[in-house]
């Protein structure tokens, strides 16, 4: 039996149909499975598209706008549907969007930037990239927006701070005018209130009459005496200073007038003179002149009377020329009251009185006082060291309770502890202190607050100790010093803003 078609094993017939159809399925499923691929891709090119949080836009040479993303409507301020199927040139507005970049990047061919201000006035940055074809022209541009209005104004406020901070600079650290010089002695006045102190100690240096110079501890007394010694007819003569508080009362007379052979126990044979001799036809400055002794204080009221010198031990006296400034940091009106100074002494000294006002009363002076002192540990040391305007501002934020010879050391030790040529504020003595022990600033801020410096018994170490026990030696130091400073108990309450009741009951507690 003939047959036209020869049949399969499987019952089919092999005329090629089989394989022709089983090619076709084949090509269509692979077809299928790459067109399914491209889609997933295109579909999570979209999505990073999207999810991109620059705005990203896309036109043709043309500046057809091709694709945008979300982002670009949230940044730019342009809604889709008036960016759909347009051209760039559609969108150009004469107030905030005058030219687009993909023009610019169309005829320049290259990458271009532009800053960029949206309707709301946030600022962006606009950067346009071409996309070559093989030939080399142009096939499309990718448009990047970003919003900069944070970053523009972090930088506006630094350069405006820079701005700030280099005029600061310039007008603290030129001090050449605040600067006096007589005599080899350097004192300076920026403040008003120290201008104020030495124009008045320079009309008194003319004339030999005693003067009286109060102020705290620290605040620069011995300066202004010097600069009136200097700046008087006395100035190539002696300045001695005598530290009344330093010698002892029993030593006190002897040092300042002299003593004869023998005069007591332990005196040298030859005798010697003392410091008023030494300073004949010159200056005697009495520094703490409110520490001496009742009679110590009739013996210097002599001389100032009689202008008399009579050495201890001795039946003669001697004639001198000397200038006398006395110098306290107490109140001797209140000590006279009192009966611990003399009353006809203090109408001698106080013929003319100059009251040199605490650091924190005189601000203008804190930052140049700094910055001579700088210059002088400088040079000292070997440093180059340099203020900060983070450092000055904080150096005018302290209380100063030491006062300028309390700035002084402050100075120092940043010249010579800190590693930066570029002092910053965790150099500062106070911030290293509570950095490493934040207990022991209560003491500073206890110290600050009733405005006295932290006598030798806070120096101790407190690291050990605990919250509790740290708060009740604040709290008796307080105490202590309100009660040494205050008359009453119901000054003491007004002082530390407590009721009168807390503070018996707090006095009573610590047996005070």
């Amino acid at each position: 039996m003939s047959m036209t078609a020869k049949q399969d094993s499987f019952g089919g017939t092999d005329d090629g149909s089989a394989l022709k159809s089983s090619a076709t399925d084949a090509t269509g499923a692979d077809v299928g499975a790459e067109m399914e691929t491209l889609r997933g891709q295109v579909e999570d090119l979209q999505e990073i598209l999207e999810g991109s949080f620059d705005g990203i836009l896309v036109t043709d040479v043309d500046g057809t706008i091709l694709y945008v993303n979300s982002s670009y409507e949230r940044v730019a301020e342009i809604d889709k549907k008036d960016m759909e199927g347009k051209k760039m040139r559609d969108l150009i507005n004469p107030v905030w969007m005058p030219q687009s970049v993909a023009y610019v990047v169309a005829e320049k061919k290259e990458t271009v930037t532009k800053r960029q201000v949206t309707k709301s006035g946030r600022h962006i940055v606009v950067t346009g990239r071409p996309l070559f074809d093989k030939k080399g022209n142009i096939k499309k541009i990718v448009i990047n927006v970003r919003d900069i209005s944070e970053i523009y104004l972090l930088t506006e406020e630094l350069l405006y701070d820079k701005g700030i901070g280099a005029l600061y600079l310039k007008g603290q650290l030129d001090f050449s005018d605040c600067v006096r010089t007589c005599g080899g002695s350097v004192i300076l006045a920026a403040s008003r209130e120290m201008q104020g102190v030495l124009t008045l100690a320079e009309k008194v240096s003319a004339f030999r009459t005693t003067v009286l110079i109060t102020g705290e501890s620290g605040v620069g007394k011995e300066e202004v005496a010097k600069f009136i010694h200097n700046n008087g007819t006395r100035r190539e003569s002696p300045f001695i200073v005598v530290n009344c508080g330093a010698i002892p009362v029993n030593l006190l007379e002897s040092e300042l007038f002299g003593h004869e052979k023998g005069a007591f126990t332990g005196a040298m044979q030859t005798g010697k003179s003392g410091l008023l001799e030494a300073a004949d036809g010159g200056t005697v400055f009495l520094d703490e002149i409110g520490e001496t002794s009742l009679d110590f204080q009739v013996k210097l009221l002599r001389f100032l009377e009689s202008k008399e010198v009579r050495r201890v031990g001795a039946t003669g006296s001697n004639t001198l020329d000397v200038r006398v400034i006395a110098a306290t940091n107490r109140d001797l009106g209140k000590m006279v009251e009192e009966g611990t100074f003399r009353e006809d002494l203090y109408y001698r000294l106080n013929v003319i009185q100059i009251d040199v006002p605490p650091l924190r009363k005189r601000p203008d002076d804190i930052v140049p006082l700094a910055s001579l002192f700088l210059q002088t540990y400088n040079g000292l040391y070997g440093q180059r060291k340099q203020l900060t305007y983070e450092v000055m501002k904080e150096l005018e934020r302290c209380a100063w309770v030491g006062n300028v010879r309390q700035l002084k050391n402050v100075i120092e030790n940043m010249v010579i502890i800190s590693n930066n040529d570029y002092l910053q504020t965790e150099d500062l003595p106070w911030v290293t202190r509570t950095m490493a022990n934040p207990v022991n600033r209560l003491i500073d801020i206890a110290a600050e607050s009733l405005a006295f410096a932290p006598s030798a018994e806070t120096t101790e170490d407190f690291t050990f100790m605990s919250l509790a026990d740290a708060t009740e030696y604040v709290e008796k130091l307080l105490l202590q010093r309100a009660k040494e400073t205050c008359g009453t108990t119901v000054e003491m309450a007004k002082r530390l803003k407590v009721n009168q009741s807390t503070i018996v009951r707090k006095l009573q507690k610590y047996g005070l």
